[in-house]
């Protein structure tokens, strides 16, 4: 039998993502990634006709059986306890994002209904919080990686986004459409996947949402980079670490960021940047202050 992962497909406009398709191709590609060794299998080489573990290997690793773990591989998660996906979790060696990903795959029905597709709003206190950090970039997301608000600082490392509709102020689209995006981040490749991985975390918990479903459908149609990295399933919850940019007005600097989620059940986070005192960076972040908005202006006329 072939195991091996259908190729992924666009979602159709306004249709929503296949669910059922979802949960099939992302518990294929964990079994796909894991080695027989990984988990402490004999390998028998060139007799494994798939890349990864079998089916039966992952079924007896977690405890359950081979039909019941192909019904779930194949979409069919009604029913399913907690308790065997946390087995499935467990074989798989999910991280924690994995497992809550799999848990919104599975058992939707146990998900608040929320209406993913109204459009989000920030709070009045949270706009004020933005705009009294001064000298720290800084800017609100929301679900499907829309830019709701920012502050000047932010204008001044990624460019003025209030010159922007508001439909293109969208991570997605910014860094997997717009040229300059892939010059002002170092790792270019590292923040697309990250991206699509936070992409991924919102269509598992909101697979009916019409408005991420067309973004998706755009972006596997004009980037062949998207296609690639959403066709791997992966997901992650990163809430901090390091960015590199190569700013056309002040050069290379590092920026430590931080990802702080609100608990007010808005699926907002506040996303910060500082320098290290006293570093190359911390006085670049300082000339960019100085010159707010307009850095992206007089970057442009800049011989």
């Amino acid at each position: 039998m072939d195991e091996s992962p259908a190729p992924a497909s666009a979602p159709e406009a306004g249709a929503g993502l296949d669910r059922r398709a979802e949960l099939s191709e992302f518990l294929r590609t964990r079994r796909a990634r894991l080695k027989p060794e990984d988990v402490g299998l004999p390998d028998f080489g060139r007799h494994r006709r798939v890349p990864g573990l079998r089916r039966e290997e992952l079924a007896q690793l977690a405890g359950v059986s081979v039909a019941y773990y192909t019904r779930l591989e194949q979409g069919n998660g009604r029913n399913v306890s907690a308790e065997v996906l946390d087995a499935i979790a467990r074989a798989l060696r999910l991280t924690d994002a994995e497992h809550a990903h799999l848990t919104h795959l599975a058992k939707p029905k146990h998900l608040k209904k929320k209406p993913a597709a109204r459009a989000q709003q920030v709070r009045g206190p949270l706009r004020h919080l933005l705009d009294a950090m001064d000298g720290v970039p800084a800017y609100v997301v929301g679900r499907r990686a829309e830019i709701l608000a920012w502050n000047r600082m932010a204008s001044a490392l990624f460019g003025d986004w209030a010159e922007l509709p508001a439909e293109e102020r969208n991570w997605a689209r910014l860094v997997f459409l717009r040229p300059a995006y892939r010059e002002l981040f170092v790792d270019w490749e590292q923040k697309a996947i990250d991206i699509v991985a936070a992409l991924r975390m919102d269509a598992g918990c909101y697979p009916d949402d019409p408005r991420l479903s067309a973004l998706v459908g755009e972006l596997s149609v004009k980037s062949e980079d998207f296609r690639r990295l959403w066709a791997q399933h992966d997901v992650k919850d990163k809430s901090h670490g390091i960015k590199r940019f190569r700013h056309p007005l002040v050069g290379e600097l590092a920026l430590q960021f931080e990802s702080f989620k609100l608990t007010d059940g808005s699926d907002q986070s506040l996303v910060t940047y500082h320098a290290e005192p006293d570093s190359a960076s911390a006085e670049a972040l300082r000339l960019l202050a100085s010159w707010g908005a307009d850095a992206t202006r007089a970057a442009r006329t800049t011989p």
